[in-house]
């Protein structure tokens, strides 16, 4: 199991500042979120995305993937969203990273913290739209050797969501498990993982742990200390054999009141220390 953390927990660091808080916490891999203002930016030029790559390198720190805002069912024209996943699976590809998330996105009524979104649209007309999307970006996927990872989120959020998207993409593509949407729309964890089994076991994706006291506040938690079942889960992975990549994500973009990433990512190693022991000794 490689244990990683993304970006998004920590908006306002360095690179540098946050490769220091990865190797005093004992986390070996690195998640770079790109936006405005990030680390990594849409359409940084390439010697400053082959900079970051060295920084991450020359430290022996592994970067596990590139998390970007690709929505791959949103409603309009496939041509610029085709673009901007093509795009993204470049700035991968220079990064080292081996895999480039998306989110399913498409248009859906607004819903609360444990609700279900419904869609606006039709589910078949949804589901072929961003298979036919990710089916365009293939050749640039291939091109680049970087997988697209579909992530359990918005309008999509169970693993049978995802599983059923996925299914209906004719050329490689990824899952990626995050603890809480699945959860907090009633698919218990035996569920995801069923749903996602065929492409987890496979190495064709990974999985998100975080942690917020639901249904009360959204805001993060340190690991063990809202009401996901983050023990459950890593329960669940073990008993599996899973072996993939597990990932922090403490959304402190959003969330001001989020625990300190430093203390964030130390909550996170002893979760996973309690799992995977001996990886951890």
């Amino acid at each position: 199991m490689i244990l990683s953390a993304s970006t998004l927990g920590a908006p306002q660091a360095s690179l540098g500042n946050v490769i220091d808080s990865l190797a005093s916490a004992g986390i070996s891999g690195i998640e770079l979120r790109v936006a405005p203002g990030a680390i990594v930016q849409p359409g940084m030029d390439p010697e400053a995305l082959r900079r970051i790559r060295g920084a991450i390198e020359a430290a022996g720190i592994q970067l596990t993937g590139l998390a970007s805002y690709v929505k791959i069912a949103q409603p309009g024209p496939d041509k610029p969203v085709v673009a901007e996943l093509a795009s993204a699976l470049e700035m991968a590809h220079i990064l080292g990273a081996p895999a480039v998330r998306v989110f399913p996105g498409a248009a859906a009524q607004p819903a609360g913290p444990m609700a279900r979104p419904r869609l606006i649209e039709a589910q078949d007309e949804v589901d072929e739209r961003a298979a036919r999307r990710l089916s365009q970006a293939a050749a640039a996927a291939d091109r680049y050797t970087v997988l697209p990872v579909i992530e359990t989120h918005d309008s999509h959020p169970s693993g049978r969501d995802i599983a059923r998207l996925a299914a209906k993409v004719k050329t490689p593509v990824g899952v990626v498990w995050d603890l809480m949407h699945p959860w907090r729309v009633g698919e218990s964890l035996a569920e995801t993982w069923e749903a996602l089994r065929p492409w987890l076991t496979a190495g064709l994706g990974s999985v998100q742990v975080k942690d917020a006291r639901l249904p009360q506040d959204s805001t993060p938690s340190l690991i063990g200390e809202g009401s996901l079942p983050c023990e459950e889960f890593g329960n669940l992975l073990v008993s599996q054999g899973y072996s993939g990549v597990v990932t922090l994500e403490l959304e402190a973009v959003w969330y001001p009141a989020a625990p300190p990433f430093a203390i964030a990512l130390t909550s996170a190693r002893r979760w996973s220390a309690r799992h995977w022991k001996q990886e951890a000794a």
